[in-house]
Formats: C-alpha cells, sequence, structure tokens
C-alpha cells in the first residue's frame, strides 16, 4: 500500500488546488506529493510544497484519510490530508518538478462538484470553514472515479 499525504491550504473560503488534465478532463488535487524512503509524511508535504510551490507550510492536524482501492495494476493507496498553512514564499509552479497545469483557488462550495484526485472534496467541505474536525479522521474507501 501506498501512502500518499496531500494539505488543505486555505485563503479566507477558498482552497488551494492543483489543476492537471487527463484524456481531456480537468482534474483537481490538493498539494502534496510521494514521501521519499524514510520521510515522515509532514516533511514529505514540507518539500513537495517547497519544490512544486516554491512556499514554505506549517503542517497542522490530520484531518482525513482513506483508501482508493483499485483492482489490476494500480496499487491501493492510502491518502491523508492535513491541514496546514504557507508561513513564507510565493505562489509559483516549478515545471521541474510537477505536472500540473497551475494552482488554482476554488470556493469551498464548488469543491464537491469538482473531479478531484482523491474524491475528498465532499468530506473537505463538511470540515471548513467551521474546522469541524471529525473525532475520528478515517473515513475508509474513498469512491474514486477515473478519467
Amino acid at each position: 500500500m501506498k501512502v500518499r499525504p496531500g494539505i488543505v491550504v486555505l485563503d479566507k473560503n477558498k482552497i488551494l488546488l492543483l489543476k492537471y488534465n487527463y484524456n481531456g478532463h480537468d482534474v483537481f488535487a490538493l498539494p502534496g506529493g510521494n514521501p521519499d524512503d524514510g520521510e515522515t509524511l509532514e516533511a514529505a508535504l514540507t518539500r513537495e510544497l517547497k519544490e512544486e510551490l516554491g512556499v514554505t507550510v506549517r503542517v497542522g492536524n490530520l484531518i482525513l484519510a482513506g483508501e482508493i482501492i483499485i483492482s489490476g495494476k494500480r496499487e491501493t493507496t492510502l491518502h491523508c490530508i492535513f491541514e496546514g498553512e504557507i508561513i513564507s514564499g510565493e505562489l509559483r509552479v516549478n515545471p521541474g518538478e510537477t505536472t500540473t497545469l497551475g494552482f488554482v483557488w476554488t470556493n469551498l462550495g464548488k469543491i464537491p462538484y469538482l473531479n478531484m484526485y482523491p474524491n475528498v472534496g465532499p468530506f473537505i467541505k463538511e470540515i471548513f470553514p467551521g474546522r469541524r474536525f471529525p473525532a475520528n479522521p478515517y473515513v475508509g474507501q474513498i469512491n474514486q472515479k477515473w478519467f
């Protein structure tokens, strides 16, 4: 099982998302990435956001965890989503480190309706902006649409 951390960064009621295009479909993702061997999830998020977007982040609480299970060639991935904030730097995409088309600040109310990987928009909309953290952040299997 792979483990992939992601981070929710808010500016008022807008959330930072990365935009991709797969098979002609716009797909959005939380910033994050894959940990290197021996790297904590917090360290992976800090490194990935610095490398890909040029910002330093403070990683806060784990707010959501769930698996995407796909039979066949793809392996199971446990997505661990943290809250966080940008503490320094200016957002800029480093094309040498990411395949994203760019970043967007999207209204929280719209994220349940976006094509997202992982498909966590409905969960995040319930948590923010009121910061209503679940007692147990584990949501089980995430229902993922593929593009």
